[in-house]
Parts: structure tokens; sequence; C-alpha cells
């Protein structure tokens, strides 16, 4: 059977791809390519360029009868601009994520993995955070996500269909091999930026916030490789077909990291200082979120491998370098 990735040539979406792909599963991605790039995924993986919103497109691909389930990538991310522009995360993210849901009700495709976010949270009052907290986000991008929490909850209810919601902490590295890595120009990610500056492709990074009421005053994350992240989707796909039960789980170490601590691991693999200039707090940015995950371990047979702040921070830079050499930016 094949699976269906959404927004599979972004960065996520490609190292699952590529993860998926070693393991010889045949492989749809549909993308717009609006911030992904062809290039990022296997030459053999069928590309089908388009938008998630478009049903008609969705029913040719879906109604083959060889997709048996689908890993849904695509939306928008970043959570300042969703604060200034919600109804473009309310139409990306929850519009079209219900548009694709709806299709695979329709052609009978029971299985999807969907990719959700610590954002769901907010500002829990519980660190490490538990799954079974209230969820509060503070920002549209979080809310639009818990939408299609929240319609995934409700189908797999309704109809005879399965889901994977992984709420992700925040997603860091690189594909060790080289293959593949985070390419997005103007790219928010705190250790990309940062990768950025070391190499000189920035003037400056930014902090924002150092009043926080964590260790240092500068907001606390729960980093977690890619590559890591990419096989915790390879296992709930299988959990998915083999349990035919849903599933909720944190996707994370359950370690947090504060923005200084990630910045001087920067200096220190990149064997430089940085130019950091600070700021104030950004709107949407919660204090400090640590994944609890018991859940992903007790139902899922993940094991991380590269659970190592400067082991993420290296492949990150790695693959900043190999963006130079190939003059991808």
């Amino acid at each position: 059977m094949t699976v269906l990735v959404t927004g599979g040539c972004g960065y996520i979406g490609s190292h699952l791809v590529w993860a998926l792909h070693d393991r010889a599963e045949t492989v749809t991605v549909i993308d717009d390519l609006s911030t992904g790039f062809d290039w990022a995924i296997p030459q053999d993986v069928e590309l089908v360029r388009g938008d998630i919103g478009d049903a008609a497109l969705l029913d040719r691909l879906l109604g083959r009868g060889d997709i048996d389930a689908i890993v849904h990538f695509a939306g928008s991310i970043v959570v300042p601009e969703s604060v200034t522009d919600p109804l473009k995360y309310y139409f990306n993210n929850t519009v079209k994520s219900r548009e694709l849901i709806a299709a695979a009700v329709r052609n009978g495709v029971k299985n999807l993995v969907f990719s959700s976010t610590a954002a769901v949270y907010g500002n829990p009052e519980i660190i490490p955070v538990p799954e079974t907290v209230p969820l509060a986000p503070v920002s549209p991008y979080g809310s639009s996500k818990l939408m299609t929490e929240i319609m995934l909850r409700d189908t797999a209810a309704a109809h005879d269909f399965r889901y994977a919601a992984l709420r992700y902490f925040n997603v860091a590295g690189a594909d060790p091999r080289g293959r593949t890595g985070q390419s997005t120009r103007g790219a928010t990610h705190l250790i990309k930026v940062a990768c950025e500056a070391s190499l000189g492709r920035r003037e400056a990074i930014e902090v924002f916030g150092t009043d926080y009421a964590t260790p240092d005053g500068t907001g606390v994350r729960d980093y977690i490789h890619v590559t890591d992240l990419a096989e915790a989707h390879v296992q709930a796909l299988q959990y998915l077909r083999e349990a035919k039960k849903s599933l909720v789980a944190n996707a994370g170490y359950g370690r947090g990291f504060s923005v200084l601590e990630v910045l001087k691991a920067v200096e220190r693999v990149g064997g430089k200082p940085l130019p950091i200039t600070y700021g104030p707090r950004r709107a949407g940015d919660a204090e400090a979120i640590v994944a609890r995950v018991d859940e992903i371990h007790a139902h899922l047979d993940w094991k991380p491998a590269w659970d190592d702040l400067d082991t993420i921070v290296g492949h990150a830079l790695a693959w900043e370098e190999t963006l130079i050499r190939r003059n991808r930016i």
C-alpha cells in the first residue's frame, strides 16, 4: 500500500519521506512547494504539486485505491505570524485539514497521522506537561491545530477511521546522512537561525524576552531531533495499522533547554561566538514547555537515537554548510 504525505517536501515531511523510502514503503507526496523543495525528497517518489484544500485533487488521489494512510504535515507554522494574520492560519491549518479529513472518509482511507504541536497547551501549569492537562493555546497557530485535533477525534467517533496526533515540541537538526534539512528561507526555528548566524548568513540572532520566570530568564523548550521525530511518525503509522486505535501523544525528549543554553551549544559546536541582540517577548510565546513522554513510549516502539543537544546542533550546522555548498541559499 501507499502512504500519502502532505507537505512532504517541507522540513519534517521530507525527513519522513526519506524514512519511509528507506523502509521500502511506497510514498506519494502532495505539496504546493510554497515552503518546500522538490529536491528534498528521493527522485523516485511520486510528487503531486497541489493544494490539500483541493477536494477534486484529493478525490483523484485517494480514489485510486492504493493509499491506506495519510501523514499530514501541510500547513503554516510561524507562531508570531499567526498572531498578526490569524485567518491565514485558520484557513491553511483548519479549513484545509477539514477537506483532507473529509476526503479520507469519502474514499475509505482509515489511517491518518497528524502533525500537531505543543502549542495546544499554551502556558501549562504542570511541567513536564502530560497530554491530559486542559488545552489552552495562546496563539492562533495553537488554536488552529487544536481545532484539527477536535475534528479528528469526532471523525474517529463517527466513522471507521483512526488517527495519531503527535504533539511536537521544538524540532531541530537535520538528516545525519545529509540528504535533507531545514531549508526554508527566513525560518524562525531557534537552532536554524543560530546556525545561520554562526556561519555569517545572518547579522545577528535576537533573543525575545529575558524576564521569564526561568533559571536564566529566557524561554525553555524541549528540543527533539527531526530524524527521531520522523521515526516517531513511522511507529505511529505502524500503530494505527496494527492496533487499529487512535493515539494522542507528545513527541519530545522530556528535557528542556533555555534559549541561552541553546545559543551556548551553537557557540560550542560552531567554535565561535554568536552575534546576539536582546528584545522584548513575542506575542504568543509560552514561557516554558517540556514534554512528559510516558504515552509515546507506552504505545510506540520508539527509541530516540539522537537525544543530545550538541548532536542536534552539529547536524543543523552541517546542513547549513551543505546548503551553502550547493548554492541553495
